[in-house]
Order: structure tokens, then sequence, then C-alpha cells
């Protein structure tokens, strides 16, 4: 999921959190507000962890293949 512009941050901003997952913005920040998606401020900037990034669409992977069994 990393590309080189991200390889060896921990966190990214949500815009670039969109840019990477491929999801909307919309869901993303609907994800932020209900908390499925874990995120932290410091000042004004949001930011959210790469692995908790990669653990929230991982459990889209997750919900598919149960609702696929």
């Amino acid at each position: 999921m990393q590309n080189p512009d991200t390889q060896n941050r921990l966190a990214v901003s949500v815009n670039e959190a969109v840019r990477m997952s491929g999801m909307g913005r919309t869901k993303l920040y609907e994800s932020l507000s209900n908390g499925d998606l874990p995120s932290f401020k410091i000042g004004t900037r949001r930011l959210i962890r790469i692995t908790a990034l990669d653990a929230w669409l991982s459990s889209f992977e997750a919900k598919d293949e149960a609702d696929a069994a």
C-alpha cells in the first residue's frame, strides 16, 4: 500500500489517506467520525497511522470474505 512518498512515514494526512486507499473522502471521514478508523490530532492537523489505515482496509476485505461464505 505504501508508495515512495510515504514508505518511511508512520502517519499521513487525511488527504494522503484518501489517495493511498483509493476510498472516497466521504467514506473516510464517515469512518473517522464513527471511530472505525482511528486518528489523532497534532495542533490542527489530523493524522492517520499507516497501520490503522491498513487495518481499516483489511476490515473491508474480511467483511467481504465473510459475506461470500
